[in-house]
């Protein structure tokens, strides 16, 4: 089976957290991510992805260097592959954004800070297990 590899952030404000980014597809939630490209590390693209997505830049934001959440799960990418399936490795980093800043927006239709209140039901793939690791990476799981 072929793979492919992404790697994105969640973005979060306060600390504590008080609430944290999701971007809008046109059936569900997910983070800004995105496929690494040839030469790149994982925080290279996470990075990359992250600015590209949202306007958010490294120097706005501060990575926790002690937090990398990995999951995979198969993906039938229609054009790439040639409509067969994938087993899809998504990469995650936590980062708190520093300063407030206007989200440029430019893959997705809408994104929206969601309350920091775990544990959290959002979207089981990808979303809910990201969010109960990063709640209890920073103790405040339920």
């Amino acid at each position: 089976m072929p793979q492919t590899k992404a790697c994105g952030f969640l973005i979060v404000k306060g600390n504590p957290i008080e609430s944290f980014l999701l971007m809008k597809h046109p059936n569900r939630w997910d983070l800004p991510k995105g496929h690494v490209d040839e030469g790149e590390t994982e925080m290279q693209c996470a990075l990359r992805e992250l600015e590209e997505e949202t306007g958010i830049t490294a120097d706005d934001i501060a990575i926790d260097p002690d937090f990398r959440y990995q999951l995979q799960y198969v993906v039938n990418y229609k054009k790439k592959f040639g409509g067969t399936d994938a087993l899809k490795t998504v990469v995650y980093f936590l980062a708190r954004l520093d300063k407030e800043v206007e989200l440029n927006l430019t893959e997705h239709g809408d994104a929206q800070w969601f309350a920091w209140d775990p544990p959290h039901i959002i979207q089981e793939q990808t979303v809910d297990g990201l969010l109960a690791a990063v709640a209890e990476h920073v103790g405040q799981s339920k």
